[in-house]
């Protein structure tokens, strides 16, 4: 298969059809990285970031970060999503950015614990921030590439 088949040059995504891709993106990603997250039990330690010990409250958290973090990959990814292969790399560059920014920086400084501690749970971390971000890349090509 040469890279005419899998690559299309044509994507000049206006404002709202980004936006509209990026939270496409985000959902889908969140919904399967949420269901990921739920059978470990993640969610009340989410949840604790902002007071509360609710699985809901937390995984209703993790969709409001996926949506923005979906936002943010369409707007700043748009011109890697022509080709299948970019796409797959550029999500997985994009999990590997959100994992840093997410468990290793903020959710830490939020609860008083030390930065960037690296073990077993945030290796599984990783992975499932490498699957958001794929999901989410692959869905916002797919609406972007859409008429």
């Amino acid at each position: 298969m040469n890279s005419n088949d899998t690559c299309t040059t044509n994507l000049t995504p206006t404002p709202a059809k980004l936006a509209t891709a990026g939270l496409a993106g985000g959902a889908a990603g969140g919904l399967v990285f949420g269901v990921m997250m739920g059978m470990m039990g993640m969610f009340p330690m989410l949840a604790s970031m902002i007071g509360s010990s609710s699985a809901i409250v937390g995984f209703l958290m993790h969709m409001m970060i996926s949506l923005i973090f979906g936002l943010i990959f369409a707007f700043a990814a748009w011109r890697f999503l022509g080709c299948v292969n970019m796409t797959a790399v550029s999500g997985i560059v994009y999990g590997f950015i959100t994992w840093i920014v997410g468990p290793l920086v903020v959710m830490p400084a939020m609860m008083g614990m030390p930065l960037f501690m690296i073990g077993q749970a945030s290796m599984m971390s990783l992975m499932g921030h490498i699957i958001f971000a794929v999901v989410a890349a692959f869905v916002t090509r797919a609406v972007l590439a859409r008429r």
